[in-house]
């Protein structure tokens, strides 16, 4: 399969063209509304089904709704967890919601994106850093709603998984669920491989180093959600196995260039696994070393750094539909590649 190099998106300047085409099926009804299951919802859970299409409604009204049986499918009572099946009928009740998403302005105008590939079921794109993979935290329009406006004409696009807003590259969205379903179980069974560049603070010595400590999320004293290397300290949940393969790239005086394989993906793995072993990614303003970020981002006479050198390079699978394999690579941001031509 081809890689493309092409570009999309478009400036929409009217308000009420943007908040219909962020998703032609979201409704906040003032009424009972009768909607009917077709492909593009068939096999969702009913909840997840109704957090989608009753955007900006808190998750405990929805379960709310479930438990009390003002939402039914085919005049039934369902759980939570139930699969939504082709042609079922889901009665949905009156909602009001006073934070509706759809009344939130474009903070900026809308976003070009490389594409790296496209067919019918799958939409590639090279992510930029700085841009959220989708809305939420203060973030109106993540990568996932800019697309969703670009294309209202589409009746499927989701995820297939996630990227920091820091890191560039990579990033997968289905446009078929079959699609998206058959990708998730590729990521599950570890039939998936992604591999990043990353550029570290320290001289690294091993050409090939296994990393597999476990980790653990917390909270700071600020309220921020943070992962951590598992010790007693830090086991306020259950820890998770994670395993990177780190292999040496280059090395400079003070810093070395990493290409790291992900074995699992856990939250922030790559940046909490270097950090412990004391080489913090160059820019990172979560893990890494402060003082030496600060001074990266000060313009003199060689080059600044003004984010994380973290790049999702690469992404190989089997596609969903083909089933043959594809290669999906994303060349390193420029920004990137102007830092390490200034390292000499």
């Amino acid at each position: 399969m081809k890689i493309t190099g092409k570009s999309i998106g478009k400036n929409l300047s009217d308000n009420r063209a943007i908040s219909k085409a962020i998703m032609p099926d979201i409704i906040m009804p003032d009424r009972v509304v009768i909607k009917q299951i077709d492909e593009t919802a068939e096999g969702q859970r009913i909840d997840n089904f109704l957090c989608k299409l009753l955007k900006g409604v808190p998750k405990s009204h929805i379960y709310q709704l479930l438990r009390s049986g003002q939402v039914r499918v085919n005049s039934k009572r369902v759980a939570a967890s139930y699969h939504l099946q082709l042609a079922d009928k889901v009665r949905i009740p009156p909602v009001s919601c006073k934070n509706n998403i759809l009344q939130t302005r474009p903070e900026k105008k809308l976003s070009k994106f490389s594409v790296l590939f496209e067919d019918e079921s799958l939409l590639v794109v090279n992510k930029p850093a700085g841009t959220a993979v989708h809305g939420g935290s203060g973030i109106s329009y993540g990568v996932i709603e800019q697309l969703r406006i670009q294309h209202p004409g589409w009746k499927f696009l989701e995820l297939v998984h996630r990227l920091d807003r820091e890191t560039s590259g990579v990033l997968l969205l289905a446009k078929k669920r079959q699609a998206l379903v058959d990708l998730h179980q590729q990521i599950r069974e570890g039939m998936v491989h992604k591999s990043y560049q990353v550029l570290v603070s320290g001289k690294w010595r091993n050409l090939i180093q296994n990393v597999k400590f476990p980790l653990s999320r917390y909270v700071t004293a600020t309220g921020e959600r943070r992962v951590a290397v598992a010790t007693e300290k830090h086991e306020q949940v259950k820890s998770q196995q994670a395993h990177t393969i780190f292999c040496l790239q280059q090395n400079w005086e003070k810093f070395s260039l990493l290409n790291a394989e992900l074995k699992t993906g856990r939250t922030h793995q790559i940046r909490v696994h270097l950090a412990h072993l004391g080489f913090p990614i160059a820019g990172d303003d979560k893990y890494g070393d402060f003082e030496l970020n600060r001074q990266l981002r000060k313009n003199g006479q060689t080059v600044s750094l003004k984010r994380m050198f973290l790049h999702a390079a690469k992404f190989s699978c089997i596609h969903p539909l083909t089933k043959k394999p594809l290669l999906l690579e994303a060349p390193l941001a420029a920004e990137l590649r102007l830092f390490l031509l200034s390292l000499g």
